[in-house]
Formats: C-alpha cells, structure tokens, sequence
C-alpha cells in the first residue's frame, strides 16, 4: 500500500470482508489499494500475476461503491441502470465471468442484475437490456461500437460509474484495442458533457474537468506498463496509478526431453513423436490444458493423443476458435465442473476467469515470447499462493535451447512490451459511421474527443477533414460514386439516413477482417465449425479432412457453406489456418542469443539440463562452423549440389529474417547480377543462388548497414504487391467495401479483387489517400517489423561478424534448409524420407 494511500473502513468494506471471511478468504493488498482509489474516484492499471484475483480488485470495489452511495437500501434497490461496464476480449471469459460474479452477487443479497452482450446474445436479451439495462454490463470492444448504433444511445451511460477493461494487455496493440480507445473516449465525454451541462444549468460558476467515471484497466504479463496505462487513460487526461500485487507467483517449468538428440534437428515432427511423453502427466493429474501454436496441429494432436491413449476418450476434448460455439460451450463447462481430463487448445483458451481447476499446461513447440508463455504457465495453479506448472515440450532439439531461454527470462523478469497503434484511420472511418447510423455527430465535438485518445493524439486537421470528406463525397477519387457518399449533413450534424447504407454498415460494426471463412456442416445441417475459403477451395468433393476431431468427407460447397458427411477413412487432410506461423519476439531472441553464450562460457556442469543433452549438437556446430556468441552474428557460406548457400543467424524472429533477406538479396544484387531464393526460421535466414554469393569481410558491414533503409526495403519486396494485400483489410474496416449479407458473404477473391481496383485508383487519382498511406505503413511496421528490422541492424553494426565456409550443412542451417524444401518440394519422395536420408549422409 502507498503512503499516501489513506485506509478507510468503510460499511462496504466491512461487508465485503466479511463475505470473503465467510468462505475462507482474504484481501490482498492490492485488491484493498484498488479499492480506495476506487472510492476516491481514480483510475488506473491493476497488474497482478495470472490467478491471484485481478477480477475481485475492481468488481468488488464497485460493489462497495454502491453499498457506501446505498448503506441502508443497497440489498432491496432494484434497477439501479448501468453501474459497471466490463469489457472483456473474449466471448468465452464473459460467461465465467458472469457465473463468478452472479455468485457474489447472490450471496451478497444485492439487487445487481449481470448482462452478457456479444455476438453470441440472443435478439430477445438484448432488447431486454435495452429496456432495462444491467447493473453490469459485460460486453466485446465490436458490441460496444454496436451499442451507439443505436439512437438514444447516451442515456445507456448516464448513471454509469466504473468501466473496467479486462486482459488490457490482450486489446492493446491491436485494432480491437483502438475500437476500445474511442469507445471510452466517447463514454467519458458524453457523461462530462451532460455535467457540464446540468451545473451550468444550476448556475453553478464551477465546470468539471474531471470525468465522474472511474476507468481501470487488467492486465497479467506486460513489459510497458506505464504506456499501456497512458494509452487507456488517455481520453481521462489523469495521470492515474498503478497498482502492482506484490506476490510472486511460483513458475515450475519442466522440459519434456527426447530419449535421443537429432545433430541436425528439423522443425515439427520431433513433438509428435514426444506425445506418448504426456500421456503420464495427464493421468495424473486433474486437468490439463495442452497448448499448441495452430489450428492445424491441434487437430493433429487431439487424434494422436486418443490413438495413443483410447482410454481418454471421452475424457479428452479439443478446442479453438473454429469450432462451432456450442460446443466450445460444452467444453468451456465441462472443463470448469472437471468432467474433462484434458484439453487440446489454441490460444482460444489464453485467457480466463480465475480459480479453473487446472493443475497442469503443457506448451507444445515454442510459445515465441516470453509473455505467452507465463499467461499460459499463469493458467493452472489459477488460485493465490498456487505453483504454476508447465510441461514445456520441444517439436525439434533446437527449441531446447528456447527453453532455457524461458526460463531465464522468467528468472530476469525480462517480458515483452505491446506497442500500441497509432492513426487507424480505418477504424476511425468506421466508427464515425457508427455514430452517425446512432444520435449523428457533429465533427468540432467528436474532433475533440476522438484527439484525446493516445491513437489519434497526432491527428493533423488535415487528416481529420479528409476523413469527413471521405465519409460524406467520397474523397477526391470517388467522388462521383452516389455509394461512397455515405454520411449527410442536416443543421450541421453528421447523420447517415438511409436506411439501406444503415442496415449494411450495423452488420459490419467491429469488423476486424480475418480471412474469407467457409461453414462447415453436416447433410442434416448440424454445424461443426469453420475452416478457410483459400482450404476448401483446393479440395475435390469426396476429399477427407479433419475438424473438430472428426473426419468428414466433402460432398459439395453452397454459397459460404461446406456440405459434409462423415467419413471412417484413416487418412485425412488437416486444415491449416493462415496467421499459424507467430514470429519470434525480441525479448526471446535476445535471451536466446544470451543463452548460446552460455554454452562455451559457463562451465558444463552448470548449464541447465536443456543444454547439457544439447551439448552434442553444439559441438558438432562448433566444429564444422561456429556457436555464436551475443555479440557476435555468424555468416555460413556453403557449396552443395543445390548452389551456393548463405546462412545468417541474428536470432531475431521470421518476420524480421524475411525482410533482412529481401534488404540483402537487393543489396548484393546491387554489386553483380544475381538471382536468389530466400527461406527463414526463427533462428536466421538463407539465400541460395546458382553462383558465388560476394559477402567477405571487405563488404559485410556495409550490407548490414541501417543507411537508406526504408528506400532499400521499398526497393527490395514488391512494397505495392503488399500493400495492396493489406489495404483489401482496411477497405472493409473502412466500409468501402460490403462483404455481403449474412449467408451471400462475397469469396476472398471478389473482395481482394474489389479492393485491388480501389487501390489503383486510389494509386493513380489520390496518392495522398490516408486509407491508402495506411495501407504502406502497416506493411513496413507490421509485416517488416521496420522498427525492429532497424534496431537489429543497428546490433549488427556493433557485432562481431564471423564468416564461416563449412564443407557441409551444420545443425544450425538443417532445419532452415528443411524449411525450405517443404516450401518447394517438388519431388514425389515422401518428405520424411527425404530428409532422414539427407540425415544420415551428414551423420556419417
């Protein structure tokens, strides 16, 4: 506690410990320094360890809010409208959520009525709460927005007094969280107006500055936690607090380890081979969540599992965001009552509400950052004082060396930071149609609120009326199009008044565009879940795929719907979604690098058990090349019957490697003519060419120079190619194109064909098009990760640069060659056999 945090005791704090008394519990100090700020109408960032009770730290402030504003009344008050404003990232918290607090709520003998609105609530609720709002109100960043589609929208807000923000750290950095931003800054500003207006209309001589809202934001594992808590307060102008729980949680990281070490590892098949490996831990315990990286292999692991252990059926369940809602449903249940014993999952199941009776994780295959990886270790031992334990379980002998590194910088308390986004006009455009399908707008008013969120403090006047334009004539290219002329403009407010531009902008507020989904069901219309258009779209009727669990045959597509049966065939396809293949972050490159430093500089009996069986494999690199050091970035020239090959190691994640090897490639193409192909892991990249590659030490520095960066990666990657990918997203958030009705959504293919043309126009007519400016630089931040791109270089300067000319391949540059061959295997050899041979010609 604070010093300067006064304790008062108050009625409502004398209620809530005895209730916590009466079951056993106690408050923690940092539930208690939430709770008077609360009381002192402040606002701020509650960072607690995973399971120590974050959710009671501003729930159980709002419940003593109310009973000190109601101490004789405060179980009999009936419809007290909105109290409390909960919005959560994920549909599957919000019911745990609801079940959590409705059990307070009746033990308590309180009045409070617990609302759940998403995409999942029924027509019939929602028309309810609009009636006769819940004192609290757990909502989705997309129904929010939803919510001021509606007219009269601000009244759902007057007696509003705490919005809590849950999993901050989850929304920042993305979309969702810029949707929330405005949402917020929009809440604070209607209410401050309508006091403003009430004390002016008493002739009071005071006004406030201050809004009578209380906001908090929740947050777990995050690096910047000062900014995340600049980003949400932002629209609040208050510096607020940040009240970190002073308890460390216990982390016991155990690596499953191959009975042998591959010398020259490849990525993938090592975990399944493992899998008999888990079948113990979960027998005995509990419950087990097993976490894997893609939709794809979780599939792939749920079947290897039951065949392995047919015991569990029935006691095993699978788990991710295709499958169909109700039965994630079923298992979200299941899980919480221990009716299951395991469960298969994606990041579906990252988060969620505290004390899940579940004793074990397991994470198969790398989690890429140091964050995933506790928020995941943070799911069993969900309870104060609980051990976390985690089972981490490597899909090829290198990732060993990640595990070490985990657990060093979980020792070092080294955690990624989110960056937040800045001038999503895309989500800005959108969310000014909201508003004006809702009560309308007018633009001084929503200028000023929309400028105090830290996305769009950078927002020029300019960039602000070119949006209005855009909104209301179409901007300067498509001004002649009647569609694009969307909002119009009555006595100055912004207003979208006809009805079919309204009801087609409703059913896309909050859309954050994923890729084109195709339903899948059954003949008899039982729905199972949803797989990717691109995936379907290979397959002939009668292929066998597997989801859910299950094999189904395809008999046929209608419309956006895949027509299945099921099928007992033992082959079958998995599908694999895009977005699968996460980057490394920088926080474990850097431990990574860290890491091999240790295996020569520290002595062998106190290296950790990860790198002692690893130690075979370091020598055999030591000896045909080099283990580099952290200072040190190690080059591989080698000569097979494929070419020449070119190996770099930086350790700085895929999404860098890819556009290093493009800024290299362009930049030795500069010296002679050559012709490259590039493949990249984790770990580093390769260029491979039919001739002598020119990098020594006379030009290395120079390649890896930060000098003309931006100019040379332009140059590099087909820049235009990419933006226009990426600009076919920002047209549907910005509504310029409609995806269609529900159940007539329009293929991938029409709408990237759409955005295509719009993106030449745009090109062509209005270069200075912001939708279109956005478009290059989410490119260069997101898929270069230019920032970043930069400051590796900058690392690189400062490095040693070792260049080595190894005879053969190395255990560092296998698993690189392998990826590669399986992105162009063009040979009717089975995959795996393939590469065990080219295994053992190495080993011999």
């Amino acid at each position: 506690m604070n010093k300067s945090t006064k304790i008062t005791i108050t009625k409502g704090h004398t209620i809530i410990h005895e209730w916590l008394a009466r079951k056993g519990f106690h408050s923690f100090a940092f539930q208690e320094e939430t709770w008077q700020y609360i009381l002192q109408n402040k606002s701020g960032l509650v960072n607690a360890p995973t399971g120590c009770g974050k959710t009671f730290s501003v729930f159980l402030g709002a419940l003593i809010q109310f009973i000190n504003q109601h101490p004789d009344q405060y179980q009999t008050q009936k419809n007290s409208s909105l109290q409390l404003l909960w919005i959560t990232p994920l549909r599957a918290l919000a019911k745990d959520l609801g079940r959590a607090m409705e059990e307070v709520i009746d033990e308590l003998g309180m009045n409070w009525k617990i609302g759940i609105r998403n995409g999942d609530t029924e027509i019939s609720e929602r028309q309810k709460q609009k009636r006769n709002m819940p004192e609290v109100l757990i909502i989705t960043p997309e129904s929010l927005h939803l919510l001021f589609a509606q007219k009269n929208n601000s009244e759902l807000f007057q007696s509003l007094q705490i919005i809590a923000v849950d999993e901050w750290h989850e929304l920042l950095g993305s979309k969702r969280g810029v949707q929330v931003e405005l949402a917020i800054s929009h809440i604070v500003n209607s209410q401050l107006s309508k006091v403003n207006e009430e004390t002016t209309a008493r002739h009071s001589p005071f006004t406030f500055h201050h809004s009578p809202i209380s906001l908090w934001g929740i947050s777990a594992t995050i690096g910047n936690l000062a900014q995340s808590k600049e980003v949400l307060l932002s629209p609040l102008k208050q510096k607020g607090v940040i009240i970190q729980a002073k308890m460390d949680k216990l982390i016991e990281v155990e690596t499953i380890l191959p009975d042998e070490i591959e010398k020259y590892p490849w990525a993938g098949h090592l975990g399944i081979k493992l899998a008999e490996k888990i079948i113990p831990i979960i027998e005995q315990s509990n419950t087990t969540l097993i976490f894997i990286n893609t939709r794809g292999m979780s599939e792939t692991w749920y079947q290897t599992i039951l065949n392995i252990a047919p015991q569990l059926a029935g006691a095993i369940a699978l788990h991710h965001g295709s499958i169909e809602r109700e039965l994630r449903n079923w298992i979200e249940d299941a899980l919480h009552t221990q009716k299951l014993k395991a469960v298969v999952c994606t990041a579906s199941l990252d988060l969620g509400v505290d004390f899940r009776p579940v004793d074990t994780v397991i994470q198969v295959g790398s989690p890429k950052g140091v964050a995933r990886f506790l928020q995941r270790a943070g799911r069993s031992g969900h309870a104060p004082g609980d051990t976390s334990k985690i089972f981490f379980l490597p899909t090829h002998s290198l990732e060993l060396m990640e595990s070490a590194a985990l657990q060093h910088a979980i020792k070092e308390n080294i955690i990624e930071s989110k960056e937040p986004m800045q001038l999503c006009f895309d989500v800005l455009t959108q969310y000014l149609c909201t508003l004006a399908v809702g009560e309308g707008f007018r633009p001084d008013e929503i200028y000023k609120e929309v400028k105090s969120t830290y996305c769009f403090s950078d927002m020029t006047e300019y960039e602000w009326r070119s949006i209005l334009h855009n909104i209301t004539e179409g901007g300067i290219a498509l001004q002649h199009y009647d569609e694009y002329k969307k909002v119009e403009i009555e006595d100055g407010l912004y207003k979208i008044s006809n009805r079919r531009i309204a009801m087609r902008h409703r059913m896309h507020i909050g859309t954050i565009v994923s890729d084109a989904m195709l339903k899948v069901k059954l003949m008899n219309g039982k729905y199972i879940g949803v797989v990717e258009e691109w995936f379907v779209s290979r397959m002939e009727p009668g292929t066998v795929f597997t989801l859910a669990g299950r094999n189904l045959e395809l008999i046929g597509i209608k419309e956006m719907t895949a027509i299945v049966k099921p099928s007992s065939s033992k082959k079958s396809i998995v599908p694999s979604w895009t977005g699968g293949r996460m980057s490394l972050s920088a926080n474990l490159g850097l431990m990574l690098r860290k890491t091999l430093d240790s295996v020569y500089s520290s002595p062998r009996k106190k290296l950790p058990i990860e790198l002692k069986v690893l130690l075979p494999l370091f020598d055999l690199q030591e000896q045909l090349s080099h283990v580099p050091k952290e200072n040190e970035l190690l080059i591989e020239q080698i000569k097979t019957k494929d070419g020449y090959h070119l190996f770099v190691y930086p350790f700085e994640g895929r999404l860098v490697h890819e556009a290093m090897a493009a800024l290299l490639a362009y930049r030795i193409g500069q010296i002679t003519p050559i012709t490259f192909s590039i493949a990249m892991n984790d770990y580093g990249f390769e260029l491979l060419s039919d001739q002598p590659i020119p990098v020594d030490d006379s030009n290395v520095y120079e390649l890896f120079s930060a000098e003309n960066l931006l100019n040379n990666i332009q140059k590099s990657v087909n820049s235009a190619e990419m933006a226009s990918r990426k600009f076919r997203d920002i047209a549907v958030i910005g509504g310029l194109i409609f995806q269609g009705y529900p159940g007539e959504q329009k293929k991938a293919r029409h709408l990237q064909s759409s955005a295509g043309l719009l993106f030449r126009v745009f090109s062509e007519y209005e270069p200075n098009n912001i939708l279109l400016r956005q478009a290059y630089q989410e490119v260069f931040d997101q898929q270069m990760e230019e920032v970043r791109l930069r400051n590796a270089l900058q690392r690189i300067k400062e490095s040693n640069i070792i260049i080595t000319y190894p005879k053969q391949l190395t255990p560092f540059c296998f698993p690189i060659k392998v990826d590669d061959l399986n992105r162009n295997n063009l040979s009717s050899e089975k995959m795996e056999d393939r590469i065990k041979r080219m295994q053992a010609q190495l080993e011999k």
